[in-house]
């Protein structure tokens, strides 16, 4: 095992000691609607966020199915905690791909300088002398009130004329935060909007979709590592589902432990008193246990195939390996319904623990509100990824496809 390896394993084990207080922490951080700033230390102490963070500066460089199980653990004890984990975790790995002197204003200045994100194209920038001038408003972004860097979309205007789309690497200095996070699902994640009027970025903090998209980025001829030839349509939004995956793990470890004491109870005129149905455990319950298992199977499912996508792309990007579409539209396709099943699955329990689920104190409830507000995040939608699949599987394949992370210009 190589010295990475160790490092990483050692982050496993961490995360899995921090799981108790993570529950516990979990009505503080929904009443706060914000992870509580030691949640976010204790994560940064065992180097959670450096997982995908090039070793050049003192990242793990770990394999991405770290990083997931790491997320999954993580909300299977919180889902906001393990969203907001999930989310300012990414854009270590993202930042890796932009400009090498990009990654030296960062890392040279904090090596655990943590980033936000909102890459939906709602910014707008012109050209100007040495870089952009970049103004918009960006919401969703998660976690945002504990980064000091946020990564934001936006497209380049020229003329009147959208001439590009890329992503914008902008320091706390030059955004303000607003305050809108008021959610159903998902309220400790501080998922607040960034303002952004008139800054400058200069042009190595500006990095181009199309170069991303085709795995062929500046950051490259630094940061070599397979990981970072892998497409950015699976290493993001797998990191969704991996947290979706951890909420619906964890309503079923909660729903098991509700279920295990509960038993059923007549009401008057129940025919149930009379065949003395009433009073059996739901142990004993075989509605209860197929449900069960069909929760059990539906989230081993969803893991099963994010785990051997992920793996598939890793190996073919060691080989450097084309990554054909095909394979991407797999990875998407099993991505949202990886996030489908964690939801049935979810359903299925819920409806199954009676009123008093329904508490606000219970954290089954939490798992299903915080579960389907992830859904609604768009890496989740469904028809979307299905059409890609479909039509990668009825378009004839290129023939000789560029290699996947050969080396090129890219902004």
């Amino acid at each position: 095992m190589t010295t990475a390896e160790k490092a990483a394993d050692a982050v496993l084990s961490a995360v899995e000691d921090l799981l108790p207080v993570l529950r516990e922490r979990a009505q503080e951080a929904e009443d706060a609607r914000r992870i509580p700033v030691a949640s976010i230390k204790a994560l940064q102490e065992i180097g959670f966020f450096k997982l995908l963070q090039p070793s050049r500066f003192g990242g793990h460089e770990a394999d991405p199915m770290t990083f997931y199980t790491a997320v999954r653990q993580l909300a299977s004890a919180c889902g906001s905690t393990g969203w907001v984990a999930s989310v300012l975790g990414v854009p270590q790995w993202n930042l890796a791909l932009f400009d090498p002197r990009a990654q030296t204003d960062v890392w040279d200045e904090d090596p655990d300088a943590r980033i936000c994100s909102s890459y939906a194209l709602t910014g707008t920038a012109t050209p100007v002398p040495g870089g952009y001038r970049l103004s918009g408003r960006w919401g969703f972004a998660s976690g945002c009130d504990h980064t000091s860097w946020a990564l934001l979309g936006g497209k380049v205007i020229d003329d009147g004329v959208a001439v590009e789309s890329c992503t914008f690497l902008v320091p706390l200095r030059d955004f303000a935060i607003e305050d809108v996070w008021h959610a159903v699902g998902l309220r400790g994640t501080g998922s607040n909007d960034i303002l952004v009027e008139d800054a400058f970025v200069p042009d190595h903090r500006v990095l181009n979709s199309e170069a991303v998209t085709k795995c062929v980025t500046p950051g490259q001829e630094v940061n070599d590592a397979a990981l970072y030839r892998i497409p950015f349509g699976a290493i993001h939004p797998n990191s969704i589902t991996a947290a979706v995956i951890g909420m619906a793990q964890g309503g079923y470890e909660t729903h098991l432990a509700h279920q295990r004491g509960r038993v059923r109870v007549a009401l008057p005129g129940d025919a149930r008193k009379e065949t003395g149905f009433a009073g059996t455990p739901f142990a004993q319950d075989t509605a209860t246990l197929e449900r069960i298992a069909q929760a059990a199977s539906e989230i081993d499912a969803a893991w099963l195939q994010l785990t051997r996508n992920t793996n598939a792309l890793l190996d073919l990007a060691r080989q450097h390996r084309p990554i054909p579409m095909l394979d991407r539209a797999r990875t998407r396709r099993d991505q949202v319904r990886g996030t489908e099943r964690s939801i049935f699955a979810l359903d299925r329990l819920f409806e199954n623990s009676g009123g008093r689920a329904l508490r606000s104190d219970t954290a089954l409830q939490r798992f299903w509100r915080d579960a389907h507000a992830g859904r609604a995040h768009a890496a989740n939608d469904p028809e979307r990824a299905y059409r890609m699949f479909g039509t990668a599987e009825l378009t004839p394949p290129v023939a000789n496809p560029a290699p996947s992370g050969e080396k090129g210009q890219g902004r």
